[in-house]
């Protein structure tokens, strides 16, 4: 499954909070997890897009961001059902 967790800031950064949640990211990487992440441009947060095997697991993936496990930020899990080709972008045709 797909999942997104949306980020909102709740204090400011640092330059080593930034480098443990980029590693986070890359972790996700390697483990063939991430899909897309970045920071949003017209709000204070972000957001990962990344795969697990069920919500359980996303939100763990989520809470262990140091971005939250530190409490630089607050997040929402959410489950994404891709439209695609595959799938007729979920027309059900």
């Amino acid at each position: 499954m797909v999942y997104v967790y949306l980020m909102k800031n709740q204090k400011p950064l640092n330059e080593e909070v930034v480098k443990g949640h980029v590693e986070h990211l890359k972790e996700l990487k390697r483990q063939g997890k991430l899909v897309l992440c970045g920071p949003f441009t017209d709000y204070p947060g972000g957001m990962v897009v990344f795969t697990a095997e069920d919500l359980e697991e996303a939100k763990k993936i989520a809470e262990s961001d140091p971005f939250m496990a530190l409490g630089y930020k607050t997040c929402e899990v959410r489950t994404l059902e891709l439209a695609n080709e595959e799938n007729n972008y979920l027309l059900g045709d």
